[in-house]
């Protein structure tokens, strides 16, 4: 089965090119069939490849497609690597990736833009594929930049709204920062390695570069930099809520299970590299605990439902960019899938939420649904007990308690980040329940407009059940008492060198535990027993408003960049509009408009004109060519 690998990633592509040369003359239901069904098979050839690799006992393979172009010693081929990494990054992205595309066709069914839809969330998935199959950092580079592209037609795939264009616009430039960043990183590996295909290019690197070498700390940084836009990482982070503009089909796809673990995929992968760099890994780790409590707070104060998602987005990838750097690397890549399934449910229960209430966001105005939507309040309740790592019961605390108990050993910054990932837990339980007492519980504020179809249930159901039997990944598979995820990985990623034992294990686990649990318990207090107290303290004035207008703004990022970077940038090219590199394009620009009306005013219509120029040119060339 392996052979077909070729196949996964193409058939999204095939899918893409039938929806967008078809255009609006496909009708819906073909549309949708073609959009689901590519997913849908990509998904069945995922499952039987891992089956294979899993039953052979030969995870690597590597298949050749062409060599793009030879030159010099440059010769970046279209080939693909599968080993036990890609098997789980190819699963994730097709499985939920069809579970989204099959919920979306009724969420978008009276969406004029039907198949364009289906068409760029294809081609979004063909270069994810292609990003986490590539067996070389060009082919990588060129599915990263792909799903960059794929992101900004969905973000403002409703066009129409000024708003909707502005945050896909935003989301393009912040992480081209991040991409630019890597790029140059990609350059500097070829130019001092000769080698872009990625197992060559780490052999040689540990050979060549000792640990700590200023050579492997920048390379590692710039690709760091890469990470940190594509995951929506401190600073790069502020793009995210604001992608919350496109259809919420888009956001469960790209902000859940694809494009925001980009970065963490891309750190793992390339694992190696970053262990000859420590303070590179180092500033991994403390990059992921500030973002996981920034954003934590951030989402325990927003009013819009899929807003308070979007930060928690951001503070989950924030734990897998903690676990890499503390070096669990196999408990990063165990809850980027788990956080796969309880976030795509999370967020395509809100979207169900939100077609029930004629696209109502904010949840002040939403109340009372649990009664009235019992399909879409159990599973957000299973995807809510998830993310807050309900012990024991959920996929989120099997994977959360992993990277938690891996990040203590983790040398002198240990405890401190453990502290931060504790106190993350806390903040996460709160802001979850929150969500769920507040939109359905209580009394009802806005009527029940729309119904869930079954196309947006049976995803639900599905996911709901992944992000409760996803634990069993965690689960012993042999004597060594690691988790059948870490024993599949094993072979790619390394084991943590060190875990705590004894009574500071168990210790360790019961705050954690108990954060998680007095999370939600203080929700409750707040959100459902006594509702005055989250009343009084919303209205209470002074340092506590402040403080809580300065979270719900992000921390003010969007503020400073728009007084550092963007209005000086919109003066300075004000200052400049009228220069003389201007007028030369300004100029290129009225000649070519000048020699369009020339050759226009020569299409007359009349064929005797043509059949004359056309004789006039055919003794031209004779005589060019007789005369030399």
């Amino acid at each position: 089965m392996r052979d077909l690998l070729w196949l996964v990633p193409l058939l999204p592509f095939a899918g893409f090119a039938l929806l967008i040369f078809a255009g609006a003359r496909m009708p819906q239901r073909l549309a949708a069939f073609v959009g689901t069904g590519s997913i849908g098979i990509a998904a069945l050839l995922s499952l039987l490849i891992a089956r294979d690799v899993t039953t052979t006992g030969t995870p690597v393979f590597s298949q050749h497609l062409w060599t793009w172009v030879r030159v010099g010693g440059f010769e970046p081929a279209m080939a693909l690597y599968l080993d036990a990494l890609s098997v789980v990054m190819m699963l994730v992205i097709t499985c939920v990736g069809f579970l989204i595309h099959l919920y979306a066709v009724e969420y978008m069914k009276k969406d004029e833009g039907f198949g364009r839809f289906f068409a760029y969330m294809n081609l979004f998935i063909g270069f994810m594929l292609v990003l986490v199959l590539a067996d070389n950092l060009f082919l990588l580079y060129l599915g990263w930049e792909g799903v960059g592209l794929c992101s900004y037609l969905l973000i403002g795939f409703w066009y129409a709204d000024p708003a909707n264009g502005y945050a896909a616009r935003k989301a393009f430039v912040v992480t081209r920062v991040g991409d630019s960043a890597m790029a140059v990183g990609v350059f500097l590996i070829f130019t001092h390695l000769g080698t872009l295909r990625i197992q060559e290019m780490l052999l040689t690197a540990q050979q060549q570069w000792p640990a700590g070498s200023a050579l492997a700390i920048t390379a590692a940084a710039l690709l760091l930099a890469g990470a940190v836009g594509k995951s929506a990482q401190l600073p790069l982070q502020t793009w995210l809520p604001d992608a919350m503009a496109g259809p919420t089909p888009v956001s469960a796809l790209i902000h859940s299970a694809t494009m925001v673990t980009a970065g963490v995929y891309l750190i793992a992968r390339l694992h190696l590299l970053f262990e000859l760099a420590p303070p590179v890994q180092a500033a991994v780790a403390i990059i992921g605990a500030l973002t996981l409590v920034i954003a934590g707070l951030s989402a325990l104060v927003q009013r819009d439902i899929k807003r308070i998602l979007a930060y928690s987005t951001i503070s989950q990838i924030g734990y897998m960019f903690l676990g890499l750097g503390a070096g669990a690397w196999a408990a990063s890549v165990f809850h980027l899938m788990t956080h796969a399934f309880f976030k795509s449910l999370l967020f395509l229960g809100a979207g169900a939420v939100i077609l029930a209430l004629d696209h109502e966001q904010e949840i002040s105005k939403m109340g009372g649904l649990r009664s009235r939507m019992p399909f879409v309040f159990w599973p957000f309740v299973i995807g809510s007990a998830s993310l807050s790592a309900l012990p024991f019961v959920t996929a989120g605390f099997y994977s959360k308690e992993l990277i938690l108990r891996s990040v203590w050993s983790a040398g002198t910054l240990g405890p401190w980040l453990w502290l931060a990932g504790a106190a993350g837990a806390l903040i996460t339980s709160l802001y979850s329940f929150r969500l769920v007492f507040t939109v359905f519980y209580g009394a009802p504020k806005s009527p029940v407009t729309g119904q869930t179809g079954m196309p947006m249930v049976a995803p639900l159901i599905v996911l709901s059940v992944l992000s409760v039997a996803g634990g069993l990944a965690a689960w012993p598979s042999d004597s060594s008492g690691q988790g059948a995820l870490s024993v599949f990985l094993s072979g790619v990623l390394p084991s943590v060198a060190e875990l705590p034992q004894g009574g500071l294990d168990l210790l360790l686990q019961v705050i954690a535990a108990t954060a998680s649990v007095g999370g939600i318990f203080i929700a409750y207090i707040f959100f459902v027993r006594s509702p005055e107290l989250a009343d009084r303290l919303a209205e209470r004035k002074g340092i506590l408003q402040l403080v809580q207008r300065f979270w719900y703004s992000g921390w003010g990022f969007d503020t400073l960049y728009d007084t550092l970077v963007v209005r000086p940038f919109i003066r300075f090219t004000g200052i400049i509009r009228n220069d003389l590199l201007d007028l030369f394009f300004e100029g290129a620009a009225w000649y070519s408009e000048i020699f369009h009306r020339l050759l226009s005013a020569t299409q007359t219509g009349r064929m005797r004109w043509y059949a004359l120029w056309i004789a006039a040119g055919v003794v031209i060339i004779i005589g060019v060519v007789v005369f030399r």
